[in-house]
This record gives structure tokens, sequence and C-alpha cells, in this order.
């Protein structure tokens, strides 16, 4: 079983991410030693949406295409109405977040990020929560909507909103320390 300080954990993100949904995971995995990488489009910093403005950047470690589910113990997706919006378009992100699901590694999504699980095929059948406005787009693709600060069904964990992270980062790793996950079929 990986302790969380020898674990490598891999968030991916794009313009747009909400920015305490990238940052307050990022930096709280950092300070328990993980070793924490952000995968972007083009490889190249991004720009986080706080309030009603662009906030602050996050450097990037490398394109989403290059990431390798091998080299990672679990993979994280900040929320944000525009990441995820884009997020779920991008082929080599949804090949990414499938790779992850077949290799039976945890994968957290938080707030608006669930529209990246549906668009993976991975939310059948699966109990998991999101933001309230995402809801009915969770129920459609065949998950059982919970309105908790976070549901986890085999390695799948999704929580609600910006209140919810302490719960969402501490699910992750008691995730990753419980190792990959068999899973049934989405």
């Amino acid at each position: 079983m990986p302790k969380i300080n020898e674990s490598k954990i891999l968030i991916i993100a794009t313009h747009g991410y909400e920015q305490s949904e990238l940052e307050f995971p990022r930096d709280q995995l950092r300070v328990k030693d993980a070793t924490v990488h952000v995968a972007t489009p083009d490889g190249e910093a991004i720009k986080g949406w706080e309030g009603s403005d662009w906030g602050r950047e996050a450097e990037a470690d490398l394109k989403i295409a290059d990431a390798k589910v091998e080299d990672y113990d679990a993979l994280v997706i900040p929320g944000g109405q525009i990441n995820p919006d884009l997020l779920r378009v991008n082929e080599d992100a949804i090949k990414l977040v499938k790779a992850f699901h077949d290799a039976g590694k945890p994968i957290a999504a938080v707030c608006h990020a669930p529209w990246v699980l549906v668009e993976a095929g991975i939310a059948k059948g699966r109990k998991m929560t999101s933001y309230h406005s995402v809801k009915t787009d969770v129920i459609n693709a065949g998950a059982h909507f919970e309105d908790s600060p976070v549901v986890v069904d085999q390695g799948i964990i999704t929580s609600r909103n910006p209140d919810d992270l302490k719960d969402f980062v501490s699910k992750i790793v008691e995730e990753v320390e419980e190792g990959e996950h068999a899973r049934k079929a989405a």
C-alpha cells in the first residue's frame, strides 16, 4: 500500500479552474510530501478563476497528452465552470481519465468536474456528488446522486464545492493509501 508521502498525484486542468479547487488539493497534498504535478492541454501555465474574475496562474509540469497513468497513484480534477467544460471536450483528458479508471487508481473530481467523469463514461451506477447545477447531468449519466461533502465509490471521489475541500483532500489521501481499486465496469 502506498503512503501519501511516497505517492505521485496528477492534477489535470486548463484555464478557468476554480482557484481554490486546484490550489488547496495541490498545496495540501504537497504538505503531506506527495509529489504533485499539474498537466495542462499545452503544458503551459494556466489562469484560474476566483470570485467573479480571473485569478492567479498555476504552473504546469507537463502536457495532458504526455501524462502516463503508470507514473501516478491518483488523478485530481478541479472544478469551476470553465475548466471541466473545456476538459470534457479534450480527447487527451478523456483518454487519461479512462486510463486511470481502467487501472483502478483513485480519481477525484470536485464541483463541476464530475462533468469530465460523465463524458469519460464512468459515472453510470456509481454514487457521486457534484455542484448543484451539475446534479441533473450526473443523474442523467446513471449515477446515484448524494448531497454530501464527499462521496466515494470504488475509488471515485467526488465533492460539491470549495467548502468541501478539507474532506475532499482527506478522502484522496485515504484512497491513495488503500491502493488500486478493483472496479466493475461503469
